[in-house]
């Protein structure tokens, strides 16, 4: 049996290089050079989910301001008067809204010269501008148009609607508030004495005023210039005219224009106002080259009347609102046939 001796490491050289502990110093480093790694991660991961925070709270923002500028969009002041423009007397009015939660304020345009005259004409007038517009919208232009309505003895009141008011600021709602203001001025002529009442409009003055006839018996006929009805897919189709948005921005914008206004576009109702027979006549205006408002839907609108006096008028390659400056000789004409048929028929309804 033989025996086999270990033979011990020499230990004078200190432990093999394998099996060598670390200095003290060198673990600390490996320590703070984890740490630090770890630290530079946090610090990665932080200013990642910040700049996302940011670039969230800046996309609110950015869609909150859209939003505001919707509800308060930017209308020019009153540059002139009838009296300064036409020649023409007016007064100038205020009252409230039907709702009561706004003010109107506008000018009455009488259709006699003069405050001595002992007979008055019953019949009025109100135009209904449209939006970023005030009641002087000189594109149309009203003034003209309040001069041709003085001489087939018309009364004129024009307006403005809450956002386009300067004394009165109350902020746009898509015809949900402004179709009371429009109700309260038809009562305000009604109460002067007018018993044929026509209301003028254009774009979303034109749309506020088919909103207001679902409401009310009071008024007999409308014009409706460049017909607006505002829907969510219309709001978004004009702002992309403006500025190029995502798809996410239009339930983002419509989330937040409650906040501004108190009222959502899903309150406006577009397909009734679409949809629905009005008893009165109705003579529709709108042009084939409309970028913001689709003629497709005044035609729609238009087809589905029952009144015999009701028609419209397609102007081909017509753009938005200046159709009467491209055609005024026709637009005149049309537009003062349809108002001595609208005053046969009241007038036979009255024997």
């Amino acid at each position: 049996m033989s025996t086999t001796m270990m033979t011990p490491l020499p230990l004078e050289g200190g432990f093999p290089q394998s099996l060598q502990p670390f200095p003290l110093g060198d673990a600390d480093k490996l320590f703070q050079l984890r740490k630090t790694k770890s630290r530079s991660k946090h610090l990665l991961v932080a200013s990642i989910t910040s700049l996302i925070a940011a670039c969230l709270l800046v996309v609110i923002i950015f869609h909150g301001y859209v939003a505001w500028m919707l509800a308060y969009p930017y209308v020019a002041p009153l540059t002139s008067n009838p009296q300064i423009a036409i020649g023409l007397d007016y007064e100038d009015v205020i009252f409230p809204s039907k709702s009561g939660d706004t003010t109107v304020s506008g000018w009455f345009v009488p259709a006699y010269e003069g405050a001595s005259e002992p007979t008055a004409s019953m019949r009025t007038v109100v135009f209904s501008h449209g939006y970023g517009a005030n009641r002087e919208e000189t594109w149309v232009p009203m003034y003209e148009l309040t001069k041709l309505l003085h001489g087939l003895n018309y009364n004129v009141l024009l307006f403005d609607y809450g956002y386009a008011s300067k004394e009165y600021k109350a902020p746009a709602t898509g015809g949900l508030e402004e179709s009371q203001q429009l109700l309260a001025a038809v009562d305000y002529v009604k109460a002067r004495g007018a018993e044929d009442i026509v209301v003028w409009g254009f774009s979303m003055g034109a749309g506020t005023a088919l909103q207001a006839a679902l409401q009310t018996e009071a008024i007999d006929a409308m014009i409706l210039d460049s017909l607006f009805i505002p829907s969510s897919e219309a709001l978004f189709d004009n702002l992309n005219q403006f500025i190029s948005l995502p798809s996410f921005s239009l339930p983002l914008i419509e989330s937040m224009i409650p906040l501004w206004t108190g009222t959502s576009f899903g309150s406006i109702p577009a397909s009734e106002v679409i949809s629905n027979v009005y008893d009165i006549p109705l003579f529709i205006i709108h042009g084939t080259n409309d970028v913001k408002a689709p003629f497709q839907t005044a035609e729609a609108v238009s087809e589905g009347q029952g009144n015999v006096l009701s028609r419209s008028w397609i102007v081909q390659d017509g753009k938005h609102e200046l159709l009467f400056k491209v055609h005024p000789s026709e637009y005149i004409q049309r537009a003062a046939l349809f108002l001595s048929q609208v005053d046969q028929q009241l007038q036979a309804e009255r024997l």
